[in-house]
Protein backbone atom coordinates (compact mmCIF):
# COMPACT_ATOMS: atom_id res chain seq x y z
CA UNK A 1 0.00 0.00 0.00
CA UNK A 2 0.59 3.48 -0.07
CA UNK A 3 2.20 5.74 2.45
CA UNK A 4 3.85 9.21 3.46
CA UNK A 5 6.41 8.33 5.96
CA UNK A 6 9.06 10.51 8.05
CA UNK A 7 12.24 10.74 6.14
CA UNK A 8 15.62 12.80 8.19
CA UNK A 9 16.51 14.38 4.95
CA UNK A 10 13.07 15.27 2.82
CA UNK A 11 10.68 15.11 6.10
CA UNK A 12 8.14 13.85 4.42
CA UNK A 13 8.42 11.13 0.95
CA UNK A 14 5.61 8.79 -0.51
CA UNK A 15 6.68 4.97 -0.14
CA UNK A 16 5.56 2.06 -0.64
CA UNK A 17 5.03 -0.08 2.31
CA UNK A 18 3.92 -3.71 3.59
CA UNK A 19 -0.40 -4.13 4.66
CA UNK A 20 -0.93 -4.27 7.97
CA UNK A 21 -2.81 -7.24 9.18
CA UNK A 22 -4.92 -7.29 12.24
CA UNK A 23 -3.75 -9.42 15.12
CA UNK A 24 -6.55 -10.47 18.32
CA UNK A 25 -8.18 -7.37 19.24
CA UNK A 26 -7.28 -5.34 16.45
CA UNK A 27 -9.25 -4.11 13.09
CA UNK A 28 -7.92 -2.97 9.84
CA UNK A 29 -9.27 0.29 8.68
CA UNK A 30 -9.58 1.53 5.18
CA UNK A 31 -8.59 5.03 5.54
CA UNK A 32 -10.99 7.79 3.73
CA UNK A 33 -9.70 11.14 4.96
CA UNK A 34 -7.03 12.31 7.30
CA UNK A 35 -6.34 15.85 8.56
CA UNK A 36 -2.87 17.49 8.82
CA UNK A 37 -2.81 18.35 13.20
CA UNK A 38 -0.64 20.67 14.13
CA UNK A 39 1.19 18.48 16.59
CA UNK A 40 1.76 16.83 13.15
CA UNK A 41 3.98 19.51 12.22
CA UNK A 42 5.59 19.99 15.83
CA UNK A 43 6.92 16.49 15.57
CA UNK A 44 8.15 16.09 12.32
CA UNK A 45 10.19 19.18 13.12
CA UNK A 46 11.66 18.29 16.66
CA UNK A 47 13.76 15.75 14.47
CA UNK A 48 12.85 12.86 17.27
CA UNK A 49 11.19 10.25 14.78
CA UNK A 50 12.93 7.17 12.98
CA UNK A 51 12.98 7.43 9.53
CA UNK A 52 9.78 5.43 8.27
CA UNK A 53 7.75 6.47 10.98
CA UNK A 54 3.65 7.07 9.68
CA UNK A 55 2.30 9.84 11.21
CA UNK A 56 -1.38 11.03 10.99
CA UNK A 57 -4.31 10.96 13.75
CA UNK A 58 -6.79 12.88 13.11
CA UNK A 59 -8.67 10.04 10.79
CA UNK A 60 -11.83 9.06 9.27
CA UNK A 61 -12.17 5.68 7.88
CA UNK A 62 -14.30 2.19 7.27
CA UNK A 63 -13.57 -0.87 9.38
CA UNK A 64 -12.56 -3.79 7.17
CA UNK A 65 -12.38 -6.69 9.07
CA UNK A 66 -11.33 -7.51 12.96
CA UNK A 67 -8.09 -9.91 13.60
CA UNK A 68 -8.22 -13.22 15.06
CA UNK A 69 -11.27 -14.54 13.71
CA UNK A 70 -13.81 -11.85 15.84
CA UNK A 71 -16.77 -11.13 14.74
CA UNK A 72 -17.24 -8.28 17.13
CA UNK A 73 -16.51 -5.42 14.41
CA UNK A 74 -18.75 -4.01 12.26
CA UNK A 75 -16.89 -4.29 8.44
CA UNK A 76 -18.09 -1.10 6.39
CA UNK A 77 -19.14 1.23 9.09
CA UNK A 78 -17.30 4.54 9.44
CA UNK A 79 -15.37 5.02 12.36
CA UNK A 80 -12.54 7.99 13.63
CA UNK A 81 -9.91 6.51 15.83
CA UNK A 82 -9.27 7.81 19.40
CA UNK A 83 -6.45 6.61 22.17
CA UNK A 84 -7.06 3.65 24.83
CA UNK A 85 -7.53 4.07 28.31
CA UNK A 86 -6.88 1.55 31.41
CA UNK A 87 -9.58 2.73 33.23
CA UNK A 88 -8.28 1.90 36.37
CA UNK A 89 -5.12 4.36 37.00
CA UNK A 90 -4.88 7.12 39.04
CA UNK A 91 -5.72 9.78 35.94
CA UNK A 92 -8.59 7.31 34.33
CA UNK A 93 -10.01 7.09 37.77
CA UNK A 94 -9.71 10.96 38.14
CA UNK A 95 -11.07 11.75 34.38
CA UNK A 96 -8.36 12.01 32.55
CA UNK A 97 -8.15 8.91 30.41
CA UNK A 98 -5.87 11.06 28.23
CA UNK A 99 -2.95 10.96 30.67
CA UNK A 100 -3.21 7.12 31.03
CA UNK A 101 0.36 5.76 31.80
CA UNK A 102 -0.59 1.74 31.97
CA UNK A 103 -2.71 1.16 28.45
CA UNK A 104 -2.99 3.89 26.28
CA UNK A 105 -2.57 3.14 22.77
CA UNK A 106 -2.05 5.85 19.69
CA UNK A 107 -1.87 6.30 15.99
CA UNK A 108 0.73 8.69 14.61
CA UNK A 109 1.84 9.85 17.47
CA UNK A 110 2.39 6.61 19.21
CA UNK A 111 2.48 2.92 18.99
CA UNK A 112 0.42 2.56 15.76
CA UNK A 113 1.23 3.80 12.60
CA UNK A 114 -0.54 6.50 11.27
CA UNK A 115 -3.36 8.06 9.00
CA UNK A 116 -0.75 9.03 6.03
CA UNK A 117 -1.59 5.66 4.53
CA UNK A 118 -4.29 3.59 2.31
CA UNK A 119 -4.70 1.43 5.55
CA UNK A 120 -4.03 0.96 9.48
CA UNK A 121 -4.53 -1.20 11.77
CA UNK A 122 -5.89 -0.07 15.49
CA UNK A 123 -6.98 -1.67 18.79
CA UNK A 124 -10.68 -2.39 18.60
CA UNK A 125 -11.36 -0.43 21.53
CA UNK A 126 -10.05 3.10 19.55
CA UNK A 127 -12.87 2.93 17.44
CA UNK A 128 -15.78 5.45 17.77
CA UNK A 129 -18.64 4.73 15.20
CA UNK A 130 -19.56 8.18 13.13
CA UNK A 131 -23.51 8.51 13.43
CA UNK A 132 -25.62 8.39 10.13
CA UNK A 133 -25.60 11.93 8.28
CA UNK A 134 -21.69 12.64 9.15
CA UNK A 135 -19.37 12.81 5.96
CA UNK A 136 -16.05 11.47 5.86
CA UNK A 137 -14.55 15.06 5.98
CA UNK A 138 -16.46 16.46 9.19
CA UNK A 139 -15.67 12.79 10.71
CA UNK A 140 -12.09 13.59 10.05
CA UNK A 141 -12.20 17.05 11.86
CA UNK A 142 -13.95 15.77 14.88
CA UNK A 143 -10.90 15.34 16.93
CA UNK A 144 -9.54 18.65 16.28
CA UNK A 145 -12.97 20.37 17.62
CA UNK A 146 -12.58 17.54 20.39
CA UNK A 147 -9.26 19.50 21.75
CA UNK A 148 -11.21 22.47 21.61
CA UNK A 149 -13.91 21.47 23.50
CA UNK A 150 -11.86 19.71 25.80
CA UNK A 151 -9.62 23.15 26.81
CA UNK A 152 -12.64 25.18 27.31
CA UNK A 153 -14.07 22.32 29.86
CA UNK A 154 -10.61 22.41 30.91
CA UNK A 155 -11.07 26.38 31.71
CA UNK A 156 -13.90 25.53 34.58
CA UNK A 157 -16.18 28.41 32.17
CA UNK A 158 -19.54 27.79 31.40
CA UNK A 159 -19.85 30.96 29.55
CA UNK A 160 -19.15 35.16 29.67
CA UNK A 161 -16.33 37.02 27.65
CA UNK A 162 -13.93 34.65 25.88
CA UNK A 163 -10.96 35.64 23.95
CA UNK A 164 -9.16 33.40 21.43
CA UNK A 165 -5.08 33.84 20.52
CA UNK A 166 -4.54 32.38 17.74
CA UNK A 167 -6.46 31.70 14.42
CA UNK A 168 -5.26 28.40 13.67
CA UNK A 169 -7.63 25.35 13.16
CA UNK A 170 -8.03 24.78 16.87
CA UNK A 171 -8.23 28.40 18.02
CA UNK A 172 -11.08 29.27 14.90
CA UNK A 173 -12.96 25.42 15.93
CA UNK A 174 -12.99 27.30 19.73
CA UNK A 175 -14.29 30.36 18.70
CA UNK A 176 -17.26 27.76 16.84
CA UNK A 177 -17.70 26.07 20.08
CA UNK A 178 -17.49 28.91 22.06
CA UNK A 179 -20.53 30.40 19.84
CA UNK A 180 -22.22 27.53 20.15
CA UNK A 181 -21.75 27.14 23.67
CA UNK A 182 -23.51 30.61 24.37
CA UNK A 183 -20.55 32.02 25.60
CA UNK A 184 -20.12 35.80 24.76
CA UNK A 185 -18.21 38.68 23.53
CA UNK A 186 -15.97 35.95 21.84
CA UNK A 187 -12.49 37.85 20.57
CA UNK A 188 -10.27 36.17 18.02
CA UNK A 189 -6.72 37.77 18.14
CA UNK A 190 -4.98 36.87 14.91
CA UNK A 191 -2.40 38.87 12.69
CA UNK A 192 -3.74 36.60 9.17
CA UNK A 193 -7.07 39.20 8.13
CA UNK A 194 -8.50 35.82 6.36
CA UNK A 195 -8.62 33.99 9.46
CA UNK A 196 -10.12 36.81 11.31
CA UNK A 197 -12.77 37.05 8.36
CA UNK A 198 -13.71 33.34 8.99
CA UNK A 199 -13.63 33.73 12.99
CA UNK A 200 -16.33 36.20 11.93
CA UNK A 201 -18.70 33.81 10.35
CA UNK A 202 -18.12 31.21 12.93
CA UNK A 203 -19.24 33.28 15.79
CA UNK A 204 -16.86 35.32 16.58
CA UNK A 205 -18.43 39.04 18.03
CA UNK A 206 -15.03 40.98 17.27
CA UNK A 207 -11.51 40.51 15.92
CA UNK A 208 -7.83 41.97 17.26
CA UNK A 209 -4.68 42.48 14.71
CA UNK A 210 -1.95 41.99 17.19
CA UNK A 211 0.34 43.14 14.83
CA UNK A 212 -0.99 46.31 13.66
CA UNK A 213 -2.58 47.10 17.19
CA UNK A 214 -1.86 47.30 20.31
CA UNK A 215 -3.53 43.97 22.21
CA UNK A 216 -3.56 44.90 25.27
CA UNK A 217 -5.49 48.35 24.63
CA UNK A 218 -7.57 46.46 22.26
CA UNK A 219 -9.02 44.34 25.07
CA UNK A 220 -9.74 46.85 27.82
CA UNK A 221 -11.61 48.79 24.70
CA UNK A 222 -13.69 45.93 24.05
CA UNK A 223 -14.42 44.90 27.85
CA UNK A 224 -14.79 48.08 29.19
CA UNK A 225 -11.55 47.83 31.25
CA UNK A 226 -12.24 44.50 32.51
CA UNK A 227 -10.53 42.20 30.16
CA UNK A 228 -11.73 38.82 29.68
CA UNK A 229 -13.07 35.74 32.09
CA UNK A 230 -11.75 33.53 29.66
CA UNK A 231 -8.61 33.63 27.83
CA UNK A 232 -7.24 30.54 25.65
CA UNK A 233 -3.49 30.12 24.03
CA UNK A 234 -3.67 28.89 20.91
CA UNK A 235 -0.80 30.31 18.90
CA UNK A 236 2.00 28.93 20.33
CA UNK A 237 3.81 32.39 20.08
CA UNK A 238 6.60 33.43 22.17
CA UNK A 239 4.69 36.18 24.09
CA UNK A 240 1.32 34.94 23.46
CA UNK A 241 1.54 33.46 27.44
CA UNK A 242 2.16 36.66 28.77
CA UNK A 243 -0.46 38.48 26.71
CA UNK A 244 -3.23 35.70 27.65
CA UNK A 245 -2.43 36.98 31.26
CA UNK A 246 -2.67 40.74 30.53
CA UNK A 247 -5.65 40.00 28.54
CA UNK A 248 -7.57 38.02 31.41
CA UNK A 249 -9.81 39.86 34.16
CA UNK A 250 -9.92 39.66 37.44
CA UNK A 251 -10.08 36.17 38.63
CA UNK A 252 -10.51 35.03 34.96
CA UNK A 253 -8.35 31.99 33.56
CA UNK A 254 -6.01 31.44 31.08
CA UNK A 255 -6.04 27.74 29.38
CA UNK A 256 -3.00 27.07 27.15
CA UNK A 257 -4.47 25.20 24.59
CA UNK A 258 -1.34 25.11 22.31
CA UNK A 259 1.63 23.05 22.48
CA UNK A 260 4.81 25.50 23.24
CA UNK A 261 8.27 23.58 23.10
CA UNK A 262 10.00 26.14 24.75
CA UNK A 263 10.30 28.05 28.05
CA UNK A 264 8.31 31.29 28.53
CA UNK A 265 8.17 34.28 30.67
CA UNK A 266 5.17 35.49 32.95
CA UNK A 267 5.41 37.55 35.41
CA UNK A 268 4.53 35.77 38.34
CA UNK A 269 3.17 38.85 40.22
CA UNK A 270 0.11 39.57 37.64
CA UNK A 271 -1.33 36.19 38.84
CA UNK A 272 -1.52 37.19 42.14
CA UNK A 273 -2.21 40.73 41.93
CA UNK A 274 -5.34 39.38 39.43
CA UNK A 275 -6.03 35.90 40.78
CA UNK A 276 -5.89 34.56 37.56
CA UNK A 277 -5.95 30.58 37.29
CA UNK A 278 -3.35 29.52 34.74
CA UNK A 279 -4.43 26.14 33.04
CA UNK A 280 -3.19 23.75 30.62
CA UNK A 281 -4.74 21.81 28.02
CA UNK A 282 -4.38 18.04 26.69
CA UNK A 283 -5.26 16.33 24.28
CA UNK A 284 -9.51 15.14 24.40
CA UNK A 285 -12.18 12.15 25.56
CA UNK A 286 -13.80 9.80 23.83
CA UNK A 287 -16.88 11.39 25.17
CA UNK A 288 -15.88 15.13 23.70
CA UNK A 289 -15.72 13.31 19.90
CA UNK A 290 -18.56 11.51 20.82
CA UNK A 291 -20.02 15.10 21.54
CA UNK A 292 -18.88 16.90 18.30
CA UNK A 293 -19.91 14.13 16.04
CA UNK A 294 -23.39 14.25 17.28
CA UNK A 295 -23.46 18.14 17.53
CA UNK A 296 -22.59 17.62 13.41
CA UNK A 297 -25.31 15.07 12.84
CA UNK A 298 -27.77 17.54 14.04
CA UNK A 299 -26.68 20.16 12.12
CA UNK A 300 -25.10 22.37 14.81
CA UNK A 301 -21.20 21.99 13.88
CA UNK A 302 -19.69 22.16 10.41
CA UNK A 303 -15.73 22.12 10.62
CA UNK A 304 -15.70 21.99 6.63
CA UNK A 305 -14.90 25.69 6.37
CA UNK A 306 -11.63 25.23 8.38
CA UNK A 307 -10.52 23.42 5.49
CA UNK A 308 -8.15 25.31 3.05
CA UNK A 309 -6.34 22.22 1.10
CA UNK A 310 -8.09 19.52 0.02
CA UNK A 311 -5.20 16.91 -1.21
CA UNK A 312 -4.17 13.35 -2.75
CA UNK A 313 -1.93 11.47 -0.89
CA UNK A 314 0.60 11.51 -3.12
CA UNK A 315 0.82 15.73 -2.89
CA UNK A 316 1.32 15.56 0.72
CA UNK A 317 4.73 16.11 0.54
CA UNK A 318 4.75 19.17 -1.78
CA UNK A 319 1.91 20.65 0.25
CA UNK A 320 4.03 19.87 3.96
CA UNK A 321 6.48 22.01 1.95
CA UNK A 322 4.49 25.55 0.12
CA UNK A 323 1.49 25.33 2.53
CA UNK A 324 1.83 23.72 5.73
CA UNK A 325 5.04 24.48 7.15
CA UNK A 326 4.97 28.05 5.33
CA UNK A 327 2.22 28.69 7.45
CA UNK A 328 -0.22 29.20 4.57
CA UNK A 329 -2.64 26.61 5.62
CA UNK A 330 -5.34 26.26 8.22
CA UNK A 331 -6.48 22.68 7.82
CA UNK A 332 -5.08 20.20 4.79
CA UNK A 333 -7.37 17.64 4.23
CA UNK A 334 -5.71 14.66 2.88
CA UNK A 335 -8.35 12.32 0.52
CA UNK A 336 -6.99 8.95 1.02
CA UNK A 337 -9.91 6.38 0.03
CA UNK A 338 -13.41 6.51 -0.40
CA UNK A 339 -15.42 9.43 1.36
CA UNK A 340 -18.59 8.60 2.53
Amino acid sequence: MKAVVYDKEKKLVLREVPMPEPGEGEVLIRVADCGFCGSDHSIIESESLQDGVIVGHEVSGIAVEEGGGAQRGAPGNPVIIRPTWCGVCRDCRAGRPYLCQRDRRTIGLGDYPGGFAEYLKVDRRMLIPVPEGVDSQNAALAEAFAASLHGIRVSGREGGSALVIGGGAIGLALVRLLALMGFGPIVLSEPVKGKRDLACSLGAHDTIDPVEENALLEVMELTGGCGFEAVFECSGANDAVGTAIGAAANGGTVTIVSIIMHNVEIMALALNFKEICLKGSYSNTHEENIQCLQWMAEGKLDGRPLITDVIVLSDLPRVYDERIHAGKAIKVMIAIGDEF
